[in-house]
């Protein structure tokens, strides 16, 4: 079992993490004699970057292709077949596949919505999917290991399932906007693909996500990399540290306006932790930042009722403040 254990580790150090990159990065800078504060803030940027946009470009491609064979109508179809609590479940799993930000994810939605299908189920794919999709959990297991990104995401799905059931229980339906109730809308049957046709469409999601998620990763890589080598550990530690019981609260509540998707949400969290931030702090910071960010809850205003947002930030908001206050109870475990 030894040779199992090393030959994992050496996965997600070397593999995953890119260990190997990050020494290759700091040899060259020191090369030319780049070294010091400002080394260090080009290094951990040089290397975060393209560490993130070769995982994601695995990812996101890989994730494409296998969803050629779920198109829109067919998922519904897939939905359509689950009742009660286990189609929370389905849905909060089908969110973990979708490479999608909290923004992206309204349109399909309010998609799942119109076709029918139970608000809380619709709720639990909307929490679900910029939460914990699946470049969440290699990208945490890059930079925090394996134990806290299955957590992560186990977590996460929880937090998905539950929320969708209370808005369910809660009677929540009458509370979404008439026009998405009653929108058209119509069932295609789609021609079959060919492995050509699949391996465009994954090309094309894969530019298409790139472009998205590229200012935000380029500014939390920024932000991260000035956290890591700029910001005096002892201010991280006074208020994000775990002699502040109030920080996974205030972490939360910072995250909620901010816009970024997971990709560039990584980078701080672990400059953060460095600094002596608690996990599930920075965890909290990064549930919330995905979640609850300012643009998406416009959007989602447009097709909910101020009743439905306002239950659908609070349970969410409770349920990140949950799961932080639980990661920094056990991070002595963890990390």
């Amino acid at each position: 079992m030894e040779w199992i254990r090393s030959g994992w580790l050496f996965f997600q150090d070397q593999v995953l993490g890119m260990k190997w990159l990050n020494e290759l990065i700091g040899n060259g800078l020191a090369a030319v004699g780049l070294d010091g504060t400002l080394g260090g803030i080009v290094q951990f940027f040089l290397y975060d970057t393209i560490k993130i946009f070769v995982l994601l470009s695995v990812l996101i491609f890989g994730i494409s292709y296998l969803q050629s064979y779920f198109p829109p109508q067919r998922t519904k179809k897939i939905l359509g077949r689950f009742q009660g609590l286990w189609a929370n479940v389905v849905a909060a799993l089908l969110g973990t596949v979708t490479p999608f930000c909290s923004c992206s994810s309204i349109p399909i939605f309010m998609g799942f919505t119109s076709a029918g299908l139970p608000v809380g189920v619709t709720f639990s794919f909307l929490i679900s999917s910029p939460m914990v999709d699946l470049g969440s959990l290699v990208l945490l297991m890059s930079v925090f290991g394996t134990r806290v990104a299955v957590l992560y995401v186990l977590l996460g799905l929880v937090i998905a399932v539950i929320g969708g059931t209370l808005l369910q229980k809660l009677g929540m339906e009458r509370y979404v906007e008439d026009f998405i109730r009653h929108a058209p809308h119509i069932e295609s049957q789609s021609g079959t693909l060919t492995r050509r046709d699949r391996v465009d469409y994954a090309k094309g999601q894969l530019v298409n996500t790139a472009k998205k998620v590229a200012p935000y990763v380029f500014l939390g890589v920024g932000i991260g990399a000035l956290i890591h080598n700029v910001v005096p550990q002892t201010w991280v530690e006074m208020v994000l540290g775990s002699q502040n019981p109030l920080a996974v609260i205030l972490a939360t509540l910072v995250g909620v306006p901010m816009y970024a998707d997971i990709f560039g949400t990584i980078p701080v969290a672990e400059s953060l932790l460095f600094k002596g931030a608690g996990l599930g702090t920075v965890l909290s910071f990064m549930m919330a930042v995905t979640t609850l960010s300012l643009p998406s809850l416009i959007m989602l205003k447009q097709a909910v009722k101020p009743r439905l947002l306002a239950a659908f930030i609070g349970i969410c908001t409770l349920g990140i403040i949950l799961v932080g206050y639980f990661f920094n109870a056990i991070q002595v475990l963890l990390v």
